[in-house]
């Protein structure tokens, strides 16, 4: 009886301790409540009352008033900001200046600079990650009806003028490589939807595409369902997901990334909250003096973590800000053409085998309407091609096509025959034409032949063998978020002491 009548008292002394506490967070939360109605109103507008309970409990006041200013920051900082006509002119007034004046310019895009081709931004008002966290239908959209827009064609043209030097996208819709920019001056560090590659084949063998290849694929899973024309093994998308790390060199090209931001003497970001790229250190020279450091130029519509570091922000959309520039800097901006669209004459088609492989729409040039100059009697000559549709005739003529189908559901044997090869030098029709290059711009031929491949294997032996006596591992890309720069500093500061 004694023990039972111990249990009961435990019991009830817990009870009554457990609706004590209870009492109490219900009525700091009944203040708090209270406080918070209070200062939210104007000054002026509060009772002597409600002045008293401020005075009679200034912690919880202050802590209330903490709490609603961080809101109001955060609130602020989600929403889009226009900077006045008269304001915007001046700024990009000074940006034309900077991007006269510099040397060596590099530029980070991110998704507001493709929201004028009808392509949904992340965390703008009506971005995927807004509309996600608000529990809304994001909604369906055709990548394949997007075009480069006014700010694509205006970067491709500053780089073929000299004054640009390297892009680093987040994009992965494939518009800077479609407005005529070279490969090897572009970064696209989140993959392209176009591209689809073979990790068997040394070095990586890539296919591009006139349709979205990432229909089959998701995170931790990126075959596309396609088999490779050389070996037979499957293919896979080249789209980095959020928390994976992407380890390809095309078309995420790390490498000529930290060479550009090294050399580097005006950075201009546009379009980007820089949520991302702010955890890559190497890109904003974080390891050299503040005096050293390239100037930071920022175009987007929202707050950035890297604002306060600018040299100058303008708040304004890329095509408004980019029309100034352009203008100031008296370089006339050409209009995109699909017929003049790398894509159309780099993409491999699908053999007939294949077709079941994807329902995605193709891109497709469009016709092009007669039009007359009677100033100068120029006259363009109607065009009509659909290169979707005639992607699965194997006698078109306008690409080559030289394939064996083995059997139905096995792999077609198919070279890239795309650039010809004359006297030991790689040619490229469209490249010869548009670049004046003898060089393919867009897929790099001199990595697929066997003196390539072979350098490649000795120069990988090479780097085994030196890994094998210092014992130290040297990464091929740039490490996750950082990891890899602070170890790589730790290492230095290691060897210097």
């Amino acid at each position: 009886m004694d023990d039972n009548g111990d249990r009961e008292a435990k019991y009830s002394r817990r009870r009554v301790e457990e609706a004590q506490t209870m009492w109490l967070k219900q009525e700091r939360a009944a203040l708090y409540k209270k406080v918070t109605a209070i200062l939210q109103k104007e000054e002026e507008e509060r009772t002597q009352d409600e002045k008293d309970v401020l005075q009679g409990c200034s912690e919880v006041a202050d802590e209330v008033s903490k709490r609603l200013k961080r809101q109001q920051q955060l609130k602020s900082r989600v929403e889009e900001v226009e900077d006045p006509p008269h304001t915007l002119e001046e700024k990009c007034r000074l940006l034309a200046a900077a991007i006269e004046k510099s040397t060596s310019l590099v530029v980070y895009t991110g998704a507001g600079i493709s929201t004028a081709a009808r392509i949904p931004d992340y965390r703008g008002p009506n971005g995927v990650w807004t509309l996600l966290q608000q529990g809304k239908d994001v909604g369906n959209h055709d990548l394949s009806l997007a075009e480069p827009t006014l700010t694509h064609m205006a970067l491709s043209q500053l780089y073929h003028c000299g004054r640009l030097k390297h892009i680093v996208s987040q994009n992965c819709d494939g518009l800077h490589l479609r407005s005529g920019l070279p490969k090897k001056s572009l970064s696209e560090v989140h993959g392209n939807m176009y591209l689809e590659v073979c990790r068997s084949c040394k070095p990586p063998r890539e296919y591009l595409r006139l349709f979205d290849v990432t229909e089959r694929t998701a995170r931790f899973n990126h075959k596309t369902g396609r088999l490779c024309h050389k070996c037979g093994e499957p293919l896979q998308d080249t789209i980095v997901h959020f928390g994976e790390r992407g380890s390809l060199q095309w078309p995420l090209n790390w490498h000529a990334t930290t060479n550009a931001a090294r050399t580097a003497d005006v950075i201009l970001c546009l379009g980007s909250s820089l949520k991302v790229l702010k955890k890559y250190p190497w890109l904003w020279c974080m390891d050299m003096p503040v005096k050293k450091r390239p100037l930071l130029y920022i175009v987007n519509l929202q707050w950035t973590p890297k604002d306060d570091q600018a040299t100058l922000k303008i708040n304004g959309r890329c095509d408004d800000v980019f029309l100034k520039v352009m203008s100031h800097l008296k370089i006339a901006v050409p209009l995109y053409n699909r017929l003049a669209d790398p894509i159309f004459s780099h993409a491999t088609p699908l053999h007939p085998s294949e077709l079941r492989t994807t329902s995605r729409p193709f891109l497709q040039a469009e016709p092009i309407k007669s039009e007359v100059d009677e100033s100068q009697g120029v006259v363009k000559e109607e065009a009509k091609v659909a290169l979707g549709e005639l992607s699965t005739d194997l006698n078109a003529t306008y690409l080559p096509w030289s394939g064996l189908l083995l059997s139905q559901g096995a792999f077609v044997k198919q070279d890239h025959n795309y650039c010809a090869v004359q006297d030991g030098k790689f040619e490229c029709h469209f490249c010869s034409i548009s670049f004046s290059s003898a060089e393919c711009q867009f897929y790099l031929r001199k990595e697929l032949t066997e003196k390539a491949i072979l350098s490649d294997l000795s120069s990988e032996e090479e780097e085994n063998s030196d890994e094998g006596t210092s014992n130290s591992k040297k990464s091929a890309n740039p490490g996750w978020f950082g990891k890899g720069y602070r170890k790589t500093c730790k290492s230095k500061k290691r060897k210097l002491t």
